[in-house]
């Protein structure tokens, strides 16, 4: 199927010049001034000026459900694609929590197949907070080469519900994900949850120094938790890693203004990234009754930062959208996304002026028209 996106401004773009983008079936072909096609079925779509980003791209998710911390009755459920596509995400890495033991990896595989077929892209982390790491093959290697969807594996440090890896732990985990990578073509990540017990990421830092080639393999995520991490996460940035900014969860400031203050100190835009630890049960107690109620930790928290990014910060809006698009594509190989050129897939989110978001595309299909977001097999 051909489609023709009409009269759109491209946010990456400095050029206040309205370009056409021309899709067929799942991807980019053109994105020029004024196209015309003549003689060919085409459905045609007037983007009255508004602005363009790829469709956004989510690192880090729950998409099979939090794991319980408080019995059965705290398990999250598994989430529901429209959720997505209400806040642009037409990319999600899914992973594990804490729980690698009633939420397991057939589980997260076969929710990660679910979003595929039903229209968005997704893929995978092996592992979860332990060890012994689980794993869908019989190692993380080998889960990366067999196993399509999966990009990477977690683990967990600084925190008091991991199972304290060592060093040499570590070094095996990212031994398995560049070998599993590399004979994929995939690269390879260790995505490290970090929690907020004082030595921090230390263990990424020693690791960088000793061995500076191995920073590309590492993905911290969390590092807004505590102030003290922040500022580990900054010194890992400027050696040259990414670091991946939570915009849910546990953070000493808002995730807006922790990018603000590593720029301030010399940390580049395109080392960092936003995701929305989505999905997770969050745990609330009445001030009053002490009742404990759970809710899910919401998955629109990256694009109600990027505004905030946008708007209280200053921060050009090319920039701004990198966090949730080409950096987060980078940080996990993610080939084709996260630019609206030919030869990438068609995922394109449709700002107003005000950058709310009004239409999405993914992998060429419209899942979202005037803020109405189609949700899957189950609406």
């Amino acid at each position: 199927m051909i489609k023709l996106i009409k009269n759109v401004k491209i946010v990456a773009e400095d050029s206040p010049q309205v370009k056409d983008i021309l899709i067929a079936d799942e991807k980019i072909v053109a994105v020029q001034p004024n196209i015309v096609l003549n003689g060919v079925a085409t459905d045609i779509i007037d983007a009255e000026g508004a602005i363009v980003t790829p469709g956004l791209i989510d690192i880090h998710v729950h998409t099979s459900g939090g794991g319980g911390q408080k019995g059965f009755y705290s398990l999250a459920p598994e989430i529901r694609m429209q959720d997505l596509i209400q806040c642009g995400t037409t990319s999600v890495v899914g992973t594990l929590g804490t729980d690698g033991f009633v939420k397991q990896l057939p589980q997260l595989y076969a929710k990660t197949m679910s979003l595929r077929m039903n229209g968005i892209s997704a893929y995978m982390l092996t592992g979860f907070y332990g060890l012994p790491s689980p794993t869908l093959t019989d190692c993380i290697a080998n889960d990366l080469i067999f196993v399509d969807p999966v990009v990477g594996c977690k683990i967990a440090i600084c925190d008091d519900r991991s199972s304290f890896p060592s060093e040499d732990d570590l070094l095996k985990i990212i031994s398995q994900v560049r070998l599993g990578g590399f004979t994929s073509d995939k690269k390879g990540v260790m995505h490290v949850h970090l929690g907020a017990l004082p030595e921090g990421m230390q263990q990424l830092l020693d690791i960088a120094r000793k061995f500076p080639s191995l920073i590309s393999y590492i993905s911290p995520t969390h590092v807004i938790r505590t102030e003290d991490l922040f500022f580990q996460g900054i010194a890992f940035a400027k050696m040259g890693g990414m670091i991946d900014v939570t915009t849910g969860g546990t953070k000493y400031t808002e995730p807006y203004k922790g990018v603000m203050i590593a720029l301030e100190n010399g940390v580049s835009i395109d080392q960092m990234t936003f995701s929305s630890d989505g999905n997770g049960g969050v745990r609330k107690v009445d001030p009053v009754s002490g009742e404990e109620t759970y809710t899910l930790a919401p998955v629109d928290g990256n694009i109600q930062q990027i505004q905030k990014l946008i708007q209280d910060g200053g921060l050009a809006p090319k920039d701004a959208f990198k966090l949730i698009t080409i950096n987060a594509a980078n940080t996990m190989n993610l080939k084709n996304k996260g630019k609206i050129e030919p030869g990438f897939d068609a995922d394109i989110c449709l700002f107003d002026e005000q950058f709310q978001l009004h239409s999405v595309f993914a992998r060429g299909k419209q899942l979202m028209s005037e803020g109405i977001a189609k949700g899957g097999s189950y609406e």
